[in-house]
């Protein structure tokens, strides 16, 4: 069942927004002017004008415009608009250009242009700068009008947004397969309400479309965060007319980004503030020569701030003009800065990228997405097989439904349709009919009990073991963890709640083969806590509070509620509010690393175990194409294991739950990474196994 949660934006929630634009765009705007272009390339041998791109070229004037001309295919310019070579290729409406792609075993420039004859994308690689076909992908399920280029800021990967004149937006991604050769795959669909003319994406992963009569929006681009749309200026009641067009990005560094935007039915070049929330500018016009009355139909646009050339010293804005001799006008930026009274900033080379701010790994295996729409997944728990590690099993839960159980390959081998299972934990050993058991616990909202089972590991399935109903006397369980002291041949359970209550039960065996819980400490935080996890060989509990930071504090029953913070939100920039899931990876004699869910920016932060617990850093899960597996954001519960689990996973692994499963668009469910990958992102140990 595909998730609408990431598939659109509803109508009636856009067109609320689109009645007003922000106050900021409520200024009054300057006077128009009308720029002179410096050159002007000539007609293209179609007609058509679609959108076009500056490729800067080795030094300041060598570079070269390539423009799609419908079915004139690609059109190559140089600086001073001189045709220099055409390229065939299907009926061609837009093309954009992505810097330092991996391909095999180098990387390399990629250029996608958007043909709207078959609706698909031709894709290009440089070569001494003129482009080469490399791929001709399938054809998507709507008429495509353009697209744009984004590559993340997290690790480099290179998405491509194809927009339609029905108003969708497919985010694929861009890679080299096995062989080398470049690939698509799609990663979600977006669906505006009506007609899409032009896309722009920046290099802090906003996505900014044009709808077409409606106006201009910004979007998050990263497809593991949430869309959050956000209106930049609307038609008719903002600072645009009827028609809107192409886009246009300018980065002259800190404090000097601008979206340009045709405002077509106008005849005019918007121009908004991004560092200061899109304020509106102003607005200028272009002439088809100096001299010459304005374009009447502004179209593409492009704009860059690298010095390419005595005339264009602070980059160019580049204007598509269909109606007025079907060419490209190429105007100083450094002229629409003067007249606009803007300083452009300082020249920023597009092939160059910054470094990832955090390491990155991907997963080895995804489940099978939970039955349940919506936030649903939430919370897994491993059992390492001993005697065949590959036989692995891990319980997780639907909380919304109940409980799987699924393999080492992510197929779900049980479930049980047991009610709202927040939570679960396993404990081995567990003395039950006179045999050691799996016993597996669940925070069961429906019934605000504790579930309990135990999980026969030989049919891979949950069977119910309490006995009768395990109340908690609690208005929400929700957090849940166990805690075995093998001294005393004792298990607990914790169990907390949204109000900061947390609460602990021992776990009794009956003759009767079945399990009842029995209170023996309560415990109060000042707000939230979800995920907890216990050090069974230092009797210690760590609490994950949501906005605040971790928490250790004794396990056993006696322990007290003296806590001591690990770290807190306010004092590390690399935590932001909730935090979510915590696990531990042991790597024995007291050693290891305790690993906590950052859900506010989808990362997971990296404790040492032992000691005073000191930060080692934070690590993403980004999406690996090849395999078709999308990275991991929105986490809620996790599990970290440093045993066996079979092939992939001979140190141990983190099993999280993705709460927004993308490429494709499906309901939520779990992903397995190896810890290896892990370790060698942030160099740490890993268990050597008996």
């Amino acid at each position: 069942m595909k998730s609408l949660w990431f598939k659109s934006i509803a109508t009636s929630a856009i067109i609320a927004v689109a009645g007003c634009a922000p106050s900021a765009h409520e200024a009054p705007a300057p006077a128009q002017t009308v720029l002179a272009p410096a050159f002007v390339t000539p007609a293209t041998t179609s007609g058509d004008v679609g959108s076009a791109i500056v490729v800067p070229g080795t030094d300041h004037a060598h570079g070269r415009i390539v423009a799609a001309t419908g079915f004139g295919g690609l059109e190559i310019y140089d600086l001073d608009g001189k045709r220099l070579k055409s390229i065939p290729g299907g009926d061609l409406a837009g093309v954009a250009i992505g810097y330092d792609v991996p391909l095999g075993d180098a990387r390399t420039t990629v250029l996608a242009a958007a043909d709207a004859e078959d609706n698909s994308l031709r894709l290009y690689t440089m070569d001494n700068a003129m482009p080469v076909l490399a791929a001709h992908t399938s054809p998507l399920d709507f008429a495509v009008e353009g697209v744009c280029l984004m590559s993340s800021h997290r690790n480099g990967a290179l998405y491509a947004f194809v927009i339609g004149e029905d108003g969708s937006i497919a985010q694929q991604i861009v890679y080299a397969d096995a062989d080398g050769k470049l690939q698509t795959r799609r990663v979600r669909l977006i669906h505006l309400p009506s007609k899409l003319k032009g896309c722009v994406a920046s290099r802090d992963g906003h996505l900014y479309v044009a709808e077409e009569t409606v106006g201009i929006w910004r979007l998050q681009g990263n497809p593991e965060a949430d869309l959050s749309p956000t209106v930049i200026d609307t038609t008719g009641s903002g600072h645009l007319g009827e028609e809107t067009k192409g886009l246009a990005l300018y980065d002259g560094g800190k404090g000097h980004h601008w979206l340009f935007a045709s405002d077509s039915s106008e005849g005019r070049i918007n121009v908004y503030d991004l560092a200061h929330d899109g304020r509106f500018v102003g607005s200028v016009s272009v002439s088809g020569t100096k001299g010459d009355t304005p374009i009447e139909e502004p179209g593409a646009l492009f704009a860059s701030s690298m010095n390419l050339g005595k005339a264009f010293p602070h980059g160019m804005l580049l204007v598509g003009d269909e109606d007025g001799g079907a060419n490209y006008k190429q105007v100083s930026m450094a002229d629409v800065a003067r007249t606009l009274g803007l300083e452009p900033g300082t020249a920023q080379d597009p092939r160059k990228h910054e470094p990832p701010a955090i390491a990155t790994v991907t997963a080895l295996v995804e489940t099978k997405p939970v039955a349940s729409p919506g936030d649903a997944a939430d919370d897994p728990a491993i059992w390492a097989n001993p005697d065949d590690p590959a036989a692995s099993l891990v319980v997780a839960t639907d909380k919304k439904a109940g409980m799987y159980v699924y393999d080492m390959q992510g197929h779900p081998v049980d479930f049980r349709p047991d009610g709202n299972m927040n939570n679960t934990d396993l404990r081995t050993g567990f003395m039950l009919g006179g045999n050691k058991s799996v016993l597996v616990t669940a925070s069961d909202r429906t019934h605000k009990t504790a579930a309990i089972y135990r999980l026969d590991t030989a049919a891979r399935k949950l069977v119910p073991v309490a006995d009768g109903k395990q109340d908690t006397g609690m208005r929400d369980p929700y957090g849940l963890c166990m805690y075995q002291d093998t001294a005393h041949d004792k298990t607990y359970l914790f169990i907390n709640t949204g109000e900061g209550l947390m609460r602990q039960w021992r776990l009794d065996a009956g003759d009767n083969g079945r399990v009842r819980i029995h209170r023996v400490r309560d415990f109060h935080f000042d707000s939230q806590v979800e995920g907890c996890v216990a050090d069974d060989a230092s009797h210690t509990l760590y609490v994950d509070e949501e906005d605040v930071g971790i928490w250790k504090l004794g396990a056993a029953p006696d322990a007290g509620d003296a806590k001591t913070s690990i770290d807190r939100i306010s004092d590390n920039p690399a935590l932001k509010s909730d935090l979510e899931g915590v696990g531990i990876y042991h790597l024995g004699n007291g050693r290891g690393y305790i690993v906590a869910s950052v859900q506010g920016n989808d990362n997971y932060a990296v404790y040492r175990l032992e000691g005073d617990h000191a930060y080692l850093g934070s690590f993403a899960v980004v999406a690996d194409p090849a395999r078709g597996i999308d990275g991991i954001s929105q986490t809620d519960g996790l599990e970290v294991t440093s045993r066996n689990l079979g092939p992939g996973f001979e140190h141990g692994a983190m099993i999280a739950q993705d709460g927004r499963n993308v490429m494709p668009q499906e309901n939520q469910n779990y992903k397995y990474v190896p810890w290896d990958a892990i370790a060698r992102a942030l160099h740490l140990d890993v268990r050597e196994q008996p």
